[in-house]
């Protein structure tokens, strides 16, 4: 048995893609890259530093700005939050500074401070991290125990498209990539940490945690 990344219950029978083998999962809706093809830490680390994501690059900040606009609205004036996978170019944590919301980063690779961990924030952010999660449950669980009661969580990962089109689907190119999340698996997701839904679209999601 291959267990599921996310909720733990079986996979199904693996398939060959040209770019992996992959498995889904009936129960949270799942689709992984199978462990056995995955990139090791140093690979991973080297691709990523192949991204040219600078922090004053405007085309990077209209994306970011996707998940900031909408979570800035939902703030308190003054709220501090985390930035949690943000990578070598802080882009997103910048945003959020400089319209009056403090936001540290925390990254395994970059900035690996687990002392932000410890802290407690009003909101946290994750954009273009879920999907390379080799631990989903496990940084989830992170993110849940960081965030105060009635705090926000900001997701961005580009939402699976149906099973018979995952083939043709541009996401699983990327080798860095291993989960590939539909509304079903976002939807355990909510349910495990007791989250309640504020937006769900096909790249942006907000949450708020109820307790």
């Amino acid at each position: 048995m291959v267990a599921c990344l996310l909720c733990g219950a079986a996979t199904g029978a693996p398939w060959r893609e040209t770019t992996g083998v992959y498995r889904h999962c009936p129960s949270c809706d799942l689709v992984s890259r199978d462990p056995s093809t995955w990139l090791d830490a140093a690979a991973e680390r080297a691709y990523y530093g192949t991204h040219d994501n600078r922090i004053d690059d405007p085309g990077y900040r209209r994306f970011l700005a996707q998940l900031a606009e909408p979570l800035m609205a939902l703030l308190e004036p003054g709220a501090q939050g985390l930035d949690y996978g943000c990578g070598a170019a802080p882009a997103l944590a910048s945003m959020m500074d400089e319209a009056g919301f403090s936001t540290a980063g925390y990254d395994p690779f970059f900035a690996p401070d687990e002392a932000l961990l410890a802290a407690r924030y009003g909101f946290v952010t994750c954009t273009e991290v879920l999907e390379h999660m080799h631990a989903p449950l496990r940084d989830l669980a992170r993110i849940d125990a960081v965030l105060v009661a009635g705090g926000v969580v900001g997701l961005m990962t580009e939402l699976r498209p149906p099973m018979a089109e995952f083939s043709r689907w541009h996401y699983h190119r990327d080798p860095t990539h291993v989960g590939f999340h539909s509304e079903t698996s976002l939807g355990w997701m909510a349910r495990r940490f007791g989250w309640t839904s504020i937006r769900l679209d096909r790249r942006v999601s907000l949450w708020r945690k109820l307790r």
